[in-house]
């Protein structure tokens, strides 16, 4: 079968996926956002809808005081014995955790910590007895090891404790790339697999497959390993990697994975960051020949809405370590999404931030503010170092871009009006030759007074690129209020590539 690429645009990164019946489910990492987890359903691969997320309330993620970077990373989720499961490592935080649903859409539990799994990335299996196999990456994160890997290491678990059963062995460990990582183990017509990423998660990221007559192997690695690379290629989807297997509707098989669609002159800057994509296999005398991955072509503009009248926000808005109905309300004045400020920034760890991804190339962003009482506006943030603003507040329109140390700010008096402003930020792809041609994209930030729009700055993108901040997510632009409290109506976006 024909799979869409990529099948979640935007920072969607380290996606795993588990059939039930007809239908699939598909999880992903989210880092120092909240709600963690997000996770998605569908019946034929193709059409995906976002049915809730996994990390949905204070207790289940430490993320409020991880660093950036932290948080959850890798999920697996499984299906078994009449339950879902997914296991997550809350980098920085409580650890790897166990967590469990009736149901894929929730609510999911508050999640054990696994004892005796020191590293990332878990995965479960189990065999014909039941017996539960966890099989992780050991990179160290703490510690007096901290940064040391010990390969792909394995034990056997009692999922009700979250207490592993036995001292952790040394499974396969990849053809001797760099960070071996993102094991996923499945048992096939009586052969066990083993999956994993190396190479790093950057331009080296590859598929490798070992095969073993157990679940705890010994394993020996496939002839044509890796299996699957975009190394030193020119194809559009670099970094491919961190796959997950399933069968597909039509009897086939098919690799769910990240991967990254870098622009500029120099193909060097990927501003949505880690991406999932699909790619499809064959198996020849029980080794999987992967197709590589090739990009659907572009589909009509997409366009969403928000008017912010539901009773909750929808699960693709996002904060950042700390929930947004804390501080912020969408019943203080109907219609509208009632952001409280207490001091913080964007260039803080914990703004008063709610986003969504950008998920197109070329894209429009645009809100309502009602600043009355304060000041925010619109950001497309990769991190507190790496953002680009543009809001307003007493008379003044302000960009400003914040690249790591430094920050530059535009300023310009805008004539009193009798109601709400609105910002813009705008991406419009960079091609062809010359200096101009380097970075991704140009971000334009702009607002529209009754005079009509005046924009304060056109900045380079490829600061606000994954590359640039050594990010594992990517760009997600939402309202911010920095002081006071601001009120924000009629969010507007606009995506094509």
């Amino acid at each position: 079968m024909t799979l869409p690429n990529p099948v979640l645009p935007g920072f969607h990164p380290d996606p795993s996926i588990t059939r039930v019946g007809d239908d699939y489910y598909l999880a992903c990492s989210s880092f120092e956002y909240l709600p963690g987890v997000p996770l998605f359903h569908s019946r034929d691969l193709v059409r995906w809808e976002q049915i809730g997320n996994v990390v949905t309330r204070p207790g289940q993620l430490a993320v409020e005081k991880v660093p950036t970077l932290g948080g959850a990373w890798a999920p697996t989720i499984r299906f078994h014995d009449g339950r879902f499961w997914l296991v997550v490592t809350d980098a920085m935080g409580r650890g790897s955790l166990i967590l469990t649903a009736e149901r894929a859409e929730g609510p999911w539990s508050d999640g054990i910590v696994m004892q005796g799994v020191p590293g990332i990335d878990p995965d479960l299996a189990w065999d014909a007895d039941g017996t539960c196999f966890v099989t992780y990456s050991g990179l160290q994160l703490d510690g007096d090891h901290a940064g040391e890997h010990l390969g792909i290491q394995q034990v056997r678990m009692d999922l009700e404790t979250g207490q592993a059963l036995e001292e952790p062995r040394s499974l396969w460990s990849g053809t001797g790339l760099m960070f071996p990582e993102a094991p996923h183990l499945y048992e096939i017509d009586g052969t066990w697999y083993l999956l994993i990423a190396e190479g790093g998660t950057e331009r080296g990221h590859s598929v490798s497959i070992a095969r073993g007559t157990g679940p705890d192997g010994p394993f020996e690695g496939g002839p044509a390993n890796p299996v699957l690379s975009a190394r030193s290629t020119a194809r559009p989807v670099q970094n491919t990697g961190h796959a997950d297997l399933v069968r597909t509707p039509d009897g086939g098989w098919a690799l769910f994975l990240l991967g990254m669609r870098p622009g500029g002159l120099t193909r060097a800057f990927s501003p949505m960051g880690r991406e999932t994509f699909s790619t499809t296999l064959e198996w020849v005398d029980g080794w999987p020949v992967v197709q590589p991955v090739q990009l659907t072509p572009p589909t009509a503009p997409v366009e969403h809405h928000e008017d912010f009248t539901g009773a909750q926000l929808g699960p693709e808005w996002l904060s950042i370590r700390t929930p947004a109905a804390d501080w912020s309300s969408l019943t203080e004045r109907p219609g509208h999404l009632v952001i409280h400020a207490d001091g913080s920034t964007m260039d803080d760890p914990r703004p008063r931030f709610v986003g969504r991804r950008q998920q197109h190339q070329a894209a429009v962003f645009s809100v309502r503010v009602d600043s009355a009482g304060g000041v925010g506006g619109l950001s497309l943030r990769i991190d507190e170092r790496h953002h680009y603003d543009i809001e307003v507040g007493a008379g003044i329109a302000r960009a400003r871009a914040r690249v790591g140390g430094l920050c530059q700010t535009w300023e310009q008096q805008i004539p009193p009006g009798p109601g709400p402003v609105t910002v813009r930020i705008e991406t419009e792809p960079v091609r062809g030759m010359g200096l101009d041609a380097l970075g991704p994209d140009m971000v334009r930030l702009s607002v529209e007074t009754d005079s009509g729009p005046v924009e304060l700055a056109a900045l380079d993108g490829r600061y606000v690129s994954a590359e640039t901040a050594a990010s594992f997510t990517g760009r997600v632009v939402g309202m911010y209020a920095a002081e006071g409290a601001v009120a924000f109506h009629q969010f507007r976006y606009r995506g094509e590539d």
